[in-house]
Order: structure tokens, then C-alpha cells, then sequence
């Protein structure tokens, strides 16, 4: 057979010409929906003072407690002043002197403080609630949140210990003039310093630096004060079983009282050799069991008194901080 007849037994097909689909307006999604559907940006200028005016009330709420109990854990720690002591003057303090007590340092630099850390934790809520196109009173917990609440709370309080430190601890208490008539009858001078709990810096000797241990072991106690109290309440509260607590809302409101007060039983330790480095610094050095007696010591006091502390900051206040959020969010939407 020759190449020509084989050539004309093969089937004839056609080919088609490749074809071309142009794309129609209809399959590129509009920029302003696309925009619409992924960012919520209704009302944000009020939702951002909403976060400020829940952020300020909560902190208004419990920072005067939380400044009391503060004062009589650094006392205790480096006086060995008895906690109940210090609460019953600084109360005294507070009722026959209110004006004084507001606008002193130790209360502005707590108030700063828990402010500032609600006020981060509602404003990482509001810009993720506007990321992800959620309700105005969404709150979330992931580890943006985390992340900076602990930096801005850290950041404040370490400097506030140190503050506290200098103005309550061993190093910033005034000497007493032995040849005054208060010394030779056993009695102190209030009129001296308005706030008489709270004494005066500038009469105060050179304090010590604070060693860098110290704001370290700060830094520690406060990233697990702040995990426990912005995302484990919001992990663990569905897995609460309906015994302890049958509706949502509840069990919220149980691991948010619950769970930071439960993380204070291993950061105090952590607070108080925080604390004895500063207050205990003699040249050579101290033994570890020394400052870890030291510690043991204070152990169980101080851990209650930060559970008194952290139940109002964060279980109180946070829950408060919470409703006056969820509130007002509402009535924006």
C-alpha cells in the first residue's frame, strides 16, 4: 500500500481554533463590597470612646482597693509590717483624707495602670471585631491580645513596683530624729505628710537601684497575671461543666474570677524575690536558701492579699470593664 492510499483511509477531523474567553465585569468582586465585607469601620470613632469610658469606670471601681493592698504587700515584704496593719492606715488614711489619697502617687500610677491595660484589651477587641466585619461587642483572644496587654500592663508595672518599692520598701523609709519629742514618746508626726500612710519621696534617703533580676522576675509574674485574665477566661469558659455553671454568660463570669486568682498561687513567689532583691541587697551577696526562707515566709499572707488584689483587678474589674463595654457597644449598633 503506498503512503498516498494510507493517507486517505485516516479519518478527517476538524480542529477547532483555540478560543479565547474574555473575562466579564461580573466575575471580579467590586472593591467597594470586597472593602465593606472585610472591614466594619461603622461608627469606630464612638466605639474607640466607648472602649476609653468602660476602660476608665472599671479602673475607677477598683483601684482604690488595689492600692490599699499593694501598699501592705510591699510593707509586709520589707518591714515585716503586718498586712492587716497596713490596710486598717491606709484605710484610715482614705476616709479622714480622700483628696489627698486620689491624687497621690501610689493611687495615679495604679489607676494608670489598670486603665491603661483595659483600655488596650478593649481597643485589640474593637479592631478585631473591625478586621473581621464582627459585632461591635465581640471579644476575642487570640495572641494579638496577649501580646499587648502584657506588653503596655509590664511595661507600667514594672515601673510602678519600682516606684512602690523606693516609697514603701526598707530603702525609702525616713529616718526618725531621735531628739524630737515624737521619737522620745513612741509616737509619729502625721501632720508631717498629708497622706501619712504614703511617705514623702523627697524626705526619703538615696534609694537603692532596682537590679535587673528584679524586673525580670516582674516581667514573669505579670505575663502570667495578664494570660490568665484576657485568654484563658475566654479558652476555658466553654469547657466549664454545667454543674459549676449553666449558661454562657455564667461560666464567662466564673473563669474570669476564677482562673487569675488561681495563677497568684505561682507568681507570688515570684513577686516576693522580686521584692527581697531590692529590699535585701548587702555587698557579697545573700545565700539562695536565705532569700528563699525569706520568701516562704511571706508566702501564704501574700498570696491571699494578691488574690484580694486580683479578684477586684482583673475578676471584678474585668467582668465590670466588660458589661460597661458590651453596653454601650450595643446601643451603637
Amino acid at each position: 500500500m503506498s503512503r498516498e492510499e494510507s493517507t486517505t483511509q485516516l479519518p478527517s477531523q476538524r480542529v477547532s481554533a483555540p478560543t479565547i474567553q474574555t473575562p466579564q465585569p461580573s466575575d471580579f468582586p467590586n472593591s467597594s463590597s470586597l472593602s465593606t465585607r472585610k472591614w466594619n469601620t461603622d461608627s469606630l470613632g464612638s466605639r474607640l470612646a466607648v472602649d476609653a469610658a468602660s476602660a476608665a469606670g472599671a479602673a475607677s471601681l477598683i483601684c482604690p482597693l488595689i492600692t490599699i493592698i499593694d501598699k501592705s504587700i510591699v510593707e509586709k515584704a520589707a518591714k515585716g509590717i503586718l498586712i492587716l496593719q497596713s490596710l486598717k492606715s491606709s484605710l484610715v488614711a482614705l476616709v479622714k483624707r480622700p483628696h489627698s489619697f486620689f491624687i497621690s502617687t501610689p493611687f495615679l500610677l495604679i489607676y494608670t495602670l489598670y486603665g491603661s491595660t483595659y483600655l488596650t484589651a478593649n481597643v485589640i477587641d474593637t479592631v478585631t471585631s473591625t478586621i473581621n466585619d464582627r459585632a461591635f461587642s465581640n471579644v476575642c483572644a487570640g495572641p494579638a491580645k496577649f501580646i499587648a496587654t502584657a506588653a503596655v500592663n509590664m511595661s507600667i508595672c514594672v515601673y510602678k513596683d519600682a516606684r512602690f518599692a523606693r516609697i514603701f520598701g526598707a530603702q525609702g523609709s525616713s529616718p526618725v530624729d531621735k531628739s524630737s519629742p515624737a521619737s522620745q514618746s513612741g509616737m509619729t508626726q502625721p501632720n508631717r505628710n498629708p497622706v501619712y500612710c504614703y511617705p514623702s519621696p523627697s524626705n526619703a534617703p538615696e534609694s537603692l537601684p532596682i537590679p535587673k533580676r528584679s524586673f525580670a522576675l516582674f516581667c514573669l509574674r505579670d505575663s502570667m497575671t495578664i494570660f490568665a485574665s484576657f485568654n484563658l477566661p475566654t479558652l476555658l469558659s466553654p469547657h466549664i461543666p454545667d454543674i459549676l455553671a449553666s449558661t454562657p454568660s455564667s461560666k464567662t463570669m466564673l473563669a474570669q474570677f476564677s482562673i487569675p486568682a488561681s495563677v497568684q498561687l505561682f507568681s507570688t513567689p515570684l513577686h516576693l524575690l522580686g521584692l527581697d532583691l531590692y529590699n535585701r541587697q548587702p555587698e557579697g551577696g545573700l545565700l539562695a536558701a536565705d532569700r528563699w526562707s525569706r520568701v516562704k515566709r511571706d508566702w501564704a499572707p501574700s498570696c491571699i492579699a494578691r488574690v484580694g488584689r486580683i479578684v477586684p483587678a482583673y475578676g471584678f474589674g474585668g467582668v465590670a470593664n466588660t458589661k460597661f463595654r458590651a453596653s454601650l457597644m450595643k446601643s451603637l449598633e
